[in-house]
């Protein structure tokens, strides 16, 4: 699980708007591939899942006051898929916050 302090508070339903809205298109632009990821609200969390490719959640997103709770399918930690929605989903982060120290890495294990 990885954990990003956000330092501004998000509201779970912006960061499901956000990730919905700019996955796919980035995603498409940074792998040329036309895979399409779902993007699931579940509960104060976010899941993006591909279920024509990938058995259960890529990601589980969970917000909890000031951090970000990232989990990620541990079968496919290496697949270019996944690792891509990593990246992009870093740079959504920094979107998210109004505060100028950005994001920061907590923990990774």
């Amino acid at each position: 699980m990885k954990t990003i302090t956000l330092h501004t508070r998000i509201d779970p339903d912006q960061l499901y708007d956000h990730i919905q809205q700019k996955l796919n298109p980035l995603f498409w632009e940074q792998r040329q591939q036309r895979i399409v990821f779902q993007v699931v609200k579940n509960g104060d969390g976010v899941d993006i899942l591909q279920e024509k490719m990938y058995d259960g959640a890529l990601f589980h997103l969970d917000v909890k006051g000031l951090q970000l709770l990232i989990t990620r399918n541990e079968h496919h930690v290496d697949d270019v898929n996944s690792l891509t929605i990593e990246s992009i989903l870093n740079s959504l982060f920094d979107d998210l916050t109004d505060d100028i120290r950005g994001v920061d890495l907590v923990t990774e294990g």
